[in-house]
């Protein structure tokens, strides 16, 4: 009983102090809040702490939800691309580096979305509705080919598989498969003697 009395006797004057605020004027003239009373004879206004404002927040009712607007899974398909052309591990002959690339894309497209063609990571040109691109002049070498779905934003919603090809391309130090063989030296006449 007499701690529960020590513990009211404590708080007491805690709660007395945060409710009341004095103003004074100090000798330059400053305005001056304390929490308690100045100790000369100054004079001083007791400024009543009003209680603080509460608002309670509003009730937002739960949007409804109608049979006709898909809901929030259904809105990003779940797209399946597959490089169909080239197929993996092919080499492209000796020539200029030129060859096709095809998709086959699983839903169809939706209006805003497109398939980008990344060569070994990089963009190939735009964004477009077609599954097909025709590439020129492509440096011989191993590249990784991929497609993917993008959105109106920029954003990557699905990616195929990588395929690995390998370009040839002519070069000083191997010479291309279509020059001729050197023709052989006719035989040089014997002299004869006799």
């Amino acid at each position: 009983m007499s701690r529960l009395l020590l513990l009211a006797l404590l708080l007491l004057p805690l709660s007395g102090l945060a409710q009341a605020v004095y103003r004074t004027t100090d000798a330059q003239g400053n305005v001056v809040f304390t929490d308690s009373p100045p100790a000369n004879a100054t004079p001083a206004d007791r400024v009543e702490i009003r209680p603080t404002n509460t608002v309670q927040p509003p009730q937002i009712p739960p949007r409804p939800v109608s049979e006709n607007t898909p809901n929030a899974e259904a809105e990003v398909a779940a797209y399946t691309l597959t490089i169909t052309e080239p197929a993996n591990e092919t080499t492209i002959p000796m020539g200029p580096g030129n060859f096709s690339v095809s998709v086959n894309v699983s839903p169809a497209l939706r209006s805003a979305e497109n398939l980008q063609l990344f060569v070994n990571g990089a963009p190939q040109g735009e964004p477009q509705r077609a599954s097909t691109w025709s590439l020129t002049n492509v440096y011989r070498g191993q590249h990784d080919l991929t497609v993917g779905v993008i959105d109106d934003s920029g954003k990557t919603l699905a990616i195929s598989p990588p395929v690995r090809i390998f370009v040839q391309r002519p070069s000083i130090n191997s010479p291309s498969r279509s020059t001729p063989p050197a023709k052989p030296k006719p035989p040089r006449p014997q002299p004869i003697n006799n």
